[in-house]
């Protein structure tokens, strides 16, 4: 293995939540009067915290979100995660690896807690992931595209950020990678490769990542 830290963002990389939570979101948006396509939430809202909906929505229309939007959203998302979440293809079986071969891994979302833990369950992911071994934007005061919560994650594992690598699928999590100083693989099952610049090697299929964790190309793309 050649690097001391895996850490892997959660929605799109470990459980195939983008489809689901991005539907939900644009659904709701245009309820409140703001047309919202599937493909402008991708767009615009994938791999970053909530509050960059609220931001973004205030910035373009000078209209505040209602108070309780996290939480109509959140409890649609987390129903149609009980009914429909699964866990990206082929990535339990590398989480049975790392963890077979004793590799530290962890996740770092931008998602919350219960967002990470509901998914998780749902998708039958939780037996690899304890409290130990999950970071959230709610941990840090700025979430992705800023370092902090990569940063934050590879501190409380014990490791310095140059020994650590990001596995990532969203324009905004690869920005965040690099601007803490880490290789980043950029899973482009969703985002084409030339939407991840930055990246230290863009890959299509969860069963790819394990030779690039133990002697893969690393030169950048």
């Amino acid at each position: 293995m050649r690097y001391d830290l895996v850490i892997f963002d959660n929605d799109g990389v470990l459980v195939d939540s983008e489809p689901l939570s991005n539907r939900h979101l644009a659904a709701y948006l245009t309820e409140l009067g703001h047309p919202t396509t599937y493909e402008d939430s991708i767009r615009d809202y994938m791999g970053s915290a909530m509050h960059r909906v609220h931001d973004l929505i205030e910035e373009r229309t000078g209209q505040r979100l209602p108070a309780d939007f996290d939480d109509v959203f959140h409890a649609r998302v987390f129903a149609a995660f009980e009914r429909e979440l699964k866990p990206v293809p082929g990535v339990a079986d590398v989480l049975e690896k790392l963890t077979a071969d004793g590799v530290p891994y962890c996740v770092a979302s931008s998602g919350s807690h219960e967002r990470i833990r509901v998914g998780h369950r749902a998708a039958g992911l939780d037996r690899f992931f304890d409290d130990s071994r999950i970071f959230s934007s709610q941990d840090v005061g700025r979430g992705k595209p800023a370092p902090d919560l990569f940063l934050h994650a590879a501190e409380r594992m014990g490791t310095a950020p140059d020994r650590c690598v990001v596995v990532e699928d969203s324009p905004l999590g690869v920005q965040a990678a690099v601007a803490a100083g880490m290789d980043v693989y950029g899973f482009t099952a969703m985002t084409p490769a030339e939407k991840l610049t930055g990246v230290t090697r863009p890959f299509g299929d969860m069963r790819e990542l394990l030779p690039l964790l133990t002697g893969g190309d690393r030169a950048e793309n």
